[in-house]
């Protein structure tokens, strides 16, 4: 369910922070503490052998992809058409961790529909394509999956890493990209799953090998943009062949190409930076994207011009990955497009100016939160506080014109009440009751009270076809 504890991942986290981690567990993670139960020579004996080299060191070859791959059904035989009665756009599927299952759920009806068994510890969310009808998947252990949502069936699986982070996909579902921990690199397949390349994640003179920390389609740009965690660089991969070439070393003419160059489809065109990034969420026009590193430091870089335009003023640990946006009046009447994100240490939803790039307001919360979510047509954004102990089972309602905490819906205590996703229309936002005996709980969007409830086996995300493929403004993409 974590990264491959193995030196070469361990390189930014020295032994001494090492024991904490053991003792105290580590923030934003499902790492538990574990200092209760083993003594300080335990904790020291564990962190010994997680340091020492291992040999021979896991590989995972593109033979090794290629031999993975699963054909579940032959495509020839699946309709064109879906094969029930619900609206194909206003699907959620439900990621249930507690028995590694999917949920298909008719968001009109709000009753589920279909649900299958999926690999491992799904990571990074699922990705759709062609109007919804395809869908991605992508395990901790490696496994790429794609299921045909129309049809209700596993289509095909492949194998892409032994340590994965996420999967993108492009609009049209020919080209699919996959973020590795372990080995270092990103793996491009086309629709189908079979390989097209692996690229070395390594920095500009292959010197410095990475994991990849997160990968997402810039849909726009027809590309995936890529950040490596343990380099500081970004990487723009065209999927698209009507892209120009890119410069390797020093080029004499660029418009005589005296000098080196690389086909610019499906190769990484870099963006050199001074810090790493994990995390980052795109302007709505995809031209800038805003990062941070695990320790806070923010920043704005220009994918066009390639380099940092901005510094952000962030504190904490900004979990920018789930940002949303919306356009807010200011006490000018003034309209200003504003970014919010929670922050997995501090209790706060910031919010910032996308043209100033200034922090607007720090609204405080119950405690430090994972998720924030709303939509175009709700004037709430739903935060949680599920990193704190006390308040991980309340969910806070912040009006995004007043910028105020308005309500609070409290669940169980010591249960964990998280990740809101709304239907298509915003009629209705979806939380997860994050229990192994868990449920989906509905609630009105503008009256805020609970309409129903459905069990569910720890529902850890919900993701809405219409929500996604349009990039609404109040989730992630």
């Amino acid at each position: 369910m974590g990264p491959a504890l193995l030196p070469d991942n361990l390189a930014r986290l020295r032994k001494p922070e090492a024991l904490k981690v053991v003792a105290e567990g580590r923030t934003a993670t499902q790492m538990p503490a574990f200092g209760a139960q083993l003594g300080k020579d335990e904790i020291a004996a564990l962190v010994d052998w997680i340091y020492s080299p291992v040999e021979p060191p896991p590989r995972w070859t593109d033979d090794d992809i290629r031999a993975s791959r699963i054909q579940h059904v032959d495509p020839a035989t699946l309709s064109d058409t879906p094969v029930f009665d619900a609206d194909p756009m206003n699907l959620f599927l439900v990621v249930e961790g507690g028995d590694h299952h999917v949920s298909v759920l008719d968001g009109d009806k709000l009753e589920p529909i279909h649900r299958f068994q999926s690999r491992f510890a799904l990571h990074g969310g699922p990705k759709f394509a062609a109007n919804g009808r395809y869908v991605f998947f992508g395990s901790r252990d490696g496994w790429i999956t794609k299921f045909d949502l129309w049809n209700l069936k596993v289509v095909a699986e492949v194998r892409a890493g032994i340590n994965t982070r996420n999967v993108a996909a492009s609009p049209d579902g020919k080209h699919v990209a996959v973020a590795n921990y372990l080995p270092n690199s990103l793996v491009l397949l086309d629709g189908d799953l079979n390989l097209v390349k692996t690229l070395a994640a390594t920095d500009r003179d292959g010197k410095k090998s990475s994991r990849v920390s997160a990968v997402y389609d810039a849909t726009p740009r027809q590309s995936f943009i890529a950040a490596l965690k343990d380099v500081p660089e970004v990487w723009e991969i065209s999927y698209t062949k009507a892209v120009e070439d890119i410069p390797t070393g020093f080029i004499h003419d660029y418009a005589q190409k005296e000098g080196s160059f690389i086909p610019g489809y499906l190769n990484p065109r870099r963006t050199i930076l001074d810090e790493v990034l994990d995390d980052f969420f795109f302007t709505q026009d995809y031209a800038e994207l805003m990062g941070a590193s695990r320790e806070g430091v923010g920043q704005v870089v220009n994918l066009d011009i390639r380099r940092k335009i901005a510094n952000l003023p962030l504190d904490g640990m900004p979990h920018l990955g789930s940002g949303i946006t919306w356009e807010w009046i200011d006490a000018g009447g003034k309209p200003r497009t504003v970014m919010a994100s929670t922050n997995l240490k501090a209790g706060e939803v910031t919010v910032i100016d996308m043209k100033t790039w200034e922090v607007i307001k720090r609204i405080p919360t119950r405690g430090p939160g994972f998720f924030l979510r709303s939509h175009a047509n709700s004037r709430y954004a739903f935060v949680d506080s599920m990193m704190s102990p006390q308040a991980k089972h309340i969910l806070q309602v912040i009006d995004k014109q007043t910028l105020e905490v308005v309500r609070e819906i409290v669940g169980e205590p010591g249960k964990t009440l998280a990740h809101v996703e709304f239907t298509r229309d915003g009629r209705y936002a979806l939380a997860s009751l994050w229990e192994d005996e868990g449920a989906v709980i509905v609630y009105d969007a503008q009256t805020l009270e609970e309409v129903k409830r459905l069990p569910m086996r720890k529902p850890v995300g919900k993701y809405n076809v219409w929500n996604k493929i349009t990039r609404e403004e109040g989730t992630s993409h």
